[in-house]
């Protein structure tokens, strides 16, 4: 597919290959060597995510010295 850049430096991608990312709006743009890399992102409000963490901790039955041991297990490796 082809996607010219126009005097603004903007380019649009082509429907087709928006098609597989409905939800998408924002990209992380890299580059690497002559090519550029984009790959979507999902925005989400400040303090969500820490919400679904603890979510998940508590569906997991983790307790607090549960989460304080695997932080100390992982820390050990790097001294």
């Amino acid at each position: 597919m082809l996607a010219k850049k126009t005097s603004k430096n903007q380019i649009t991608l082509p429907k087709r290959v928006l098609k597989g990312l409905p939800e998408t709006d924002y990209f992380d743009i890299k580059i690497h060597g002559d090519e550029i890399i984009l790959k979507p992102v999902k925005i989400t409000p400040t303090g969500s995510t820490l919400k679904d963490v603890r979510k998940k901790i508590n569906s997991l039955g983790l307790s607090e010295k549960d989460i304080e041991k695997a932080v100390r297990w992982a820390r050990k490796g790097q001294s």
